[in-house]
């Protein structure tokens, strides 16, 4: 049975029972604390939460996921995968465990003849939670036991295990509750007897049911929380994996040789010349392919970019370690090119909206492949410098610092800095490596809370949210009397809040927009009884749920009767913004064509920015022709319309939604002369085109590996930046003494003597160094068996000094000659030393010799055997360094 058929049949049987069938989300889904869709349980985490009233008692789905904590166990096992598929059945308040049990019995051992998968009921284990683990559970989850009992499991295929494997929480506060896994044994060539709790390569785990029953205040770890209560409704949320069910309906040996995987191993056997099976290593190597070209296609088709930070950054992983698995097979030429459309054939009827990314993804895997090539041979030669000074230092171990650097600056794997390491005799400080590699995890985590202005505890939220959602009335109002709702000080949830303090505050409804969709949030002041408040922030911690930063000039409490005022030119500012925004969208998708997708966005009074998918810098006439084709759409002053209307609708109607942002099934989409410019869109705007008045492109740059970005001034701002590029032209044509359409042509013709003057600057000093040089041939000294030229040249350094070396050098023709000159200025000497083909045969060095040489001039340095170069602080120590690489010369002969 091919994988797809299995999924379908999976929605298919839940449909059946009453089940809503809910489209995956997007990998990049939109919560501060995943950087990808990691569970199918993800999208309907604050229904679980109950944050938000869920619009379904009963759901199914079939969620893309990724996973990177095991990326390097990849291809090893059976059971890592980065990429996978979990079908998930969810009951809000609905059904419980016995059905949930029957559901999964009866689609598990049904005849494929009726819909269900087949597997033999005597193949079948399960797990629930033991006796002795739970309080709430002191003989174990006995209603679950007794249900499969009741369904025909036999007693000795029921285990009973810990806290650490049946039972289920987020690993943060909220929802949790014991769960039963259901195993396949696939037979005793693949392990030893006993059951899950013996081998869990031989019974495969497929499914897991978990049990929502308790609301958990305080979780420390999987076997450690505290218990605050009963949740409100007992809740089902299952996870069954795809690509497991897959490989035991195909009767392979793991995931990556499914159909939806395997062809992508073929096709890497086939140009590699290798055969898959016929070595334990290779076929790794395969199976890391397979994986990682599927993993990274579903991630840029959700919209990542190549980077070096967060989601860019796995992508990029994943690449590179595609291309390096596929060199270490043999493989030299590109590879993604011809890999990726295989995965894109086997996964498009699955996901069709990898055909309609293609363009974009595979011109994004392109780049980055052809930068990864010209980076392993940058990173080659770095790592060759580095080791040769761990050696030079008489270390056998290649510091974690220098292996970060190589990783970090560079993108060298780490497993290619171990085996090049190895391959000289070296060792990698690993540990090192590891702790510098999580404080860099940590500070990214960090930096993505504050810049989102959130935290991950939401306890004080969720509850507030638990009381209703905050109506949005902005769109029509701007000033609405209404009630405070809730008060947050110092992330806990209080009834009042002293004057002089600054707390977050729910109203009962709000005109404040708060930030989202790449618009800044409003400000304005709420009036209380006696005191106003000015807003300074608006934001939404949880869905739903709208909260006030304030500063306090009098006492608050919840109940106090309000009025919220909005700032109305600050919001009419925000609103020109923001459709230009979308007005930059449309012109970039109609000159630089569909591939250029929005990739981010920000946008507040007299401000955008505005990033989107290209390879290509911009020309200058390619920038001149966007920025007046956005104020063509200006004057032209096309009407802005919002419609509410069903998502599928919208996206039919060919509606741009941004990767990651989760829409409801109502949603709301913004227009500019029809279907021009057709947005998925929470923001405010302006009611035509026209109000927007005047745009000014900035300009345009790169922010990463296939992603661009413009930045742009609307309105007045846009006025005042031009009215000052016309006072500096003014300026420049009076100083200059030409017009205005001379300027270009005048200031070209000044730079152009002035490279000029520069060059015969630079010749002039030239010619007065090496006149200072002549002199110096006159004093070759013999150290050792070598000639030494060595002298000081002050004034002398940088290109100048190389230069004179290197004729120094030739002049010496074939003789064993070592130069050493010292330059630069006061205090701050400049050291280098070069040597003849035939000076380095017999043993002499020029970065070895540089090194011994720096040290009285407070220097350091170096460089390859023909040519070495340093600086220092000490200009006093000259002759002694110079005197050192006599004595280094000497003393090799």
């Amino acid at each position: 049975m091919r994988t797809a058929e299995i999924g379908q049949r999976f929605l298919d049987f839940f449909e059946s029972k009453g089940h809503a069938v809910v489209p995956s989300a997007s990998l990049l889904y939109n919560d501060p604390t995943l950087l990808f869709v990691n569970a199918g349980m993800v999208p309907f985490k604050h229904y679980l939460m109950g944050v938000e009233p869920a619009p379904w008692k009963r759901a199914t789905s079939i969620q893309k996921c990724v996973r990177t904590l095991d990326i390097d166990e990849v291809g090893k096992t059976t059971r890592h995968g980065t990429f996978f598929q979990m079908l998930g059945n969810f009951s809000f308040g609905d059904y419980f465990k016995k059905e949930a049990i029957a559901f999964a019995w009866e689609l598990v051992t049904s005849p494929q003849s009726e819909g269900g998968f087949g597997f033999d009921p005597a193949s079948i284990w399960v797990t629930v939670l033991g006796p002795g683990f739970h309080p709430d559970y002191p003989q174990g989850d006995t209603e679950a036991r007794q249900t499969w009992l009741k369904v025909g499991v036999p007693a000795d295929h029921i285990q009973g295990r810990s806290l650490n494997d049946n039972y289920w929480h987020m690993g943060i506060p909220g929802p949790g509750g014991p769960c039963s896994e259901i195993y396949i044994d696939r037979g005793p060539e693949y392990g030893r007897d006993g059951g899950p709790e013996a081998d869990e390569d031989r019974y495969l785990e497929i499914w897991n049911l978990v049990f929502e029953t308790e609301d958990l205040s305080k979780v420390r770890a999987k076997d450690d929380f505290d218990i605050a209560g009963p949740l409100k409704s007992l809740n089902i949320d299952t996870g069954a994996g795809l690509e497991r069910i897959a490989l035991l309906l195909q009767g392979v040996d793991n995931m990556y040789e499914i159909d939806q995987v395997f062809p992508v191993i073929t096709r890497a056997a086939e140009l590699s010349g290798r055969r898959y099976g016929a070595d334990h290593e290779d076929d790794v190597r395969m199976r890391v392919v397979a994986d990682h070209v599927r993993s990274a296609l579903m991630l840029m088709t959700d919209g990542v970019t190549p980077g070096n930070e967060a989601r860019g950054y796995v992508l990029r992983r994943l690449l590179r370690r595609v291309v390096r698995a596929m060199k270490l097979l043999g493989v030299d030429e590109p590879v993604l090119p011809t890999l990726l459309p295989v995965s894109r054939d086997l996964m498009c009827h699955t996901f069709p909206d990898i055909l309609v990314q293609w363009d974009r993804v595979i011109e994004a895997a392109t780049a980055e492949e052809e930068t990864f090539r010209r980076t392993l041979s940058a990173g080659t030669t770095m790592l060759d410098t580095a080791v040769a000074q761990t050696r030079a230092a008489g270390s056998t171990t290649l510091s974690g610092q220098k292996a970060f650097q190589l990783h970090d600056t560079y993108g060298f794997p780490i497993d290619l800095t171990l085996e090049m390491a190895a391959e000289q005799g070296l060792s990698v400080d690993r540990e090192t490596f590891t702790t510098l590699m999580a404080e860099q995890r940590q500070r990214a985590k960090a930096d993505a809370r504050a810049k989102k202005g959130l935290t991950t505890d939401t306890e004080a939220y969720t509850q507030l949210r638990s009381q209703g959602e905050t109506p949005f009335l902005g769109y029509t109002e701007l000033s609405v009397p209404t009630t405070v709702t809730g008060i947050v000080s110092d992330g806990r949830s209080v009834t009042s809040a002293p004057s002089g303090s600054v707390v977050e505050v729910v109203l009962a409804e709000t005109p404040f927009y708060a930030e989202m969709g790449g618009q800044d949030s409003d400000t304005g002041l709420i009036h209380a009884s006696g005191f106003d408040l000015e807003v300074l922030d608006v934001q939404r911690p949880v869905p739903g749920l709208v909260v006030h930063k304030v500063r306090l000039d009098g006492d608050l409490a919840v109940g106090d009767a309000v009025d919220a005022e909005v700032d109305a030119a600050n919001r009419f500012g925000a609103c020109q913004a923001h459709t230009a925004t979308h007005v930059i969208h449309a012109a970039l998708r109609e000159l630089v064509g569909p591939t250029a997708t929005q990739a981010g966005s920000y946008n507040k009074p007299g401000y955008l920015r505005f990033d989107f998918s290209s390879r290509e810098a911009m020309s200058a006439e390619l920038r001149k022709e966007i920025e007046e084709r956005c104020n063509q759409a200006i004057h032209d002053d096309f009407a802005v319309t919002d419609t509410q209307m069903p998502l599928d609708q919208a996206k039919a109607m060919g509606a741009m939604a941004m990767f990651g942002e989760k829409y409801p099934p109502i949603v709301r989409m913004v227009e500019l002369n029809g279907p021009w410019s057709r947005e998925l869109c929470g923001g405010t705007h302006v009611a035509s085109t026209g109000r927007i008045g005047l745009l000014n492109l900035l300009g345009e740059q790169s922010i990463g590996s296939g992603t661009r970005r413009v930045e742009a001034l609307v309105s007045t701002d846009a006025f005042h930046q031009m009215a000052a590029e016309r006072t500096l032209v003014n300026e420049l044509t009076g100083i200059l003494k030409v017009q205005p359409d001379q300027l270009t042509d005048r200031v070209a013709k000044l730079v152009s003597e002035l490279k000029d003057a520069d060059r015969k600057l630079a010749a002039a000093r030239a010619r007065e160094a090496m006149g200072k040089a002549e002199s110096l041939l006159a004093q070759v000294a013999p150290a050792g068996s070598f000639d030494l030229v060595a002298g000081q040249l002050p004034g002398i350094g940088g290109a100048d000094l190389r230069n004179v070396a290197s004729e120094l050098r030739s002049r010496l023709g074939d003789r064993p000659g070592v130069v050493a000159l010292i330059g630069g200025q006061p205090g701050h000497p400049a050291i280098i030393v070069a040597t003849t083909s035939t000076a380095r045969a017999q043993g002499a060095k020029a970065g070895a010799l540089l090194r011994a040489a720096v040290a009285p001039i407070s220097g350091r340095g170096g460089g390859k055997d023909d040519m070495a170069q340093g600086a220092g602080t000490d200009s006093t120590g000259a002759d002694a360094a110079l005197g050192l690489v006599a004595s280094e010369l000497s003393s090799l002969g």
